[in-house]
């Protein structure tokens, strides 16, 4: 059907899925924030466009609410993955699909109604490499350095899963700071691409809860990505397990890290609604 979407959430982070052969506008800028509009569009945290691939099974782009296009999104990718397998764009249950930030495998762990429901993700190779993050820093890795900002230091530690983080250890977790501070983070000059932002809290060894500020979306309950980078650094730092719990307030997610620093994620996916954008909506874009 022409204009059809589906709208799905992964612990409370929500997208909209469009297919790029079935949509007869043009997604610009200006149409990409309208449609995330919770007042003028459908509202959500972004698009996730179904597009070509020659490298993959299946092509993914991902487009913030901003206007702005994310390399990967972990949360937005087993989204995906149940969008292609429940309407029967696939009915193999694993299967590739090629990112900006490089071709992950999807894996449909469990159905419940006939439909994806638990999936697990193959989010790539964590790379803490400053250069390759990107973070212009003259040492060759940012794990426990200093941000200034106008009004607080931070201690950070970067890495990118396919698209760049700022991880920040706190022994208690605030989400008005986060708000506060999490803009001037993502938007910091040390950043040229801009960057996610997560303060986290380890609870154990195998369980950290975190608070995510998203890049191009702001204040999110949840994110598969997220969750892999503050995996990937409280490993690093010789302070958890490699198998993990990672606590949001949209939910958990599990995730996986072996000795080269592959990454594995699992969680829960569910659709929200479906239907057809209006023509009245279209005209306005």
């Amino acid at each position: 059907m022409q204009n059809f979407f589906v709208k799905s959430h992964g612990l409370g982070n929500d997208y909209i899925v469009l297919n790029q052969d079935k949509i007869d506008f043009e997604l610009t800028e200006n149409a990409i924030i309208k449609i995330c509009d919770v007042h003028y569009g459908i509202g959500s945290d972004g698009i996730l466009l179904n597009a070509p691939s020659s490298k993959a099974d299946f092509g993914l782009r991902i487009l913030n609410p901003d206007g702005s296009e994310a390399e990967k999104s972990g949360n937005g990718l087993r989204i995906f993955a149940k969008y292609l397998y429940d309407y029967k764009y696939t009915i193999e249950k694993t299967f590739t699909i090629e990112t900006p930030g490089g071709i992950v495998r999807a894996e449909i762990i469990e159905e419940k109604y006939e439909k994806a429901f638990t999936i697990k993700v193959d989010m790539g190779k964590a790379v803490f490499e400053s250069s390759k993050i990107p973070v212009s820093f003259k040492k060759d890795e940012c794990i426990n350095e200093t941000l200034h900002l106008e009004y607080r230091d931070y201690q950070i530690n970067c890495v990118s899963v396919g698209n760049p983080h700022c991880v920040i250890l706190k022994e208690e977790l605030d989400e008005k700071e986060i708000k506060i501070f999490g803009s001037q983070i993502e938007n910091h000059s040390m950043f040229p691409n801009r960057i996610n932002v997560q303060f986290a809290k380890i609870i154990s060894p195998t369980v950290v809860e975190i608070l995510i500020w998203e890049r191009g979306a702001g204040w999110t309950l949840a994110s598969g990505s997220s969750s892999c980078a503050v995996a990937s650094v409280v490993s690093k730092m010789d302070l958890t397990e490699r198998n993990l719990t990672i606590k949001m307030p949209g939910g958990e997610l599990k995730i996986e890290i072996d000795d080269s620093w592959n990454l594995m994620m699992t969680g829960e996916v569910r659709e929200i609604a479906n239907g057809i954008l209006s023509n009245e909506l279209i005209s306005d874009l």
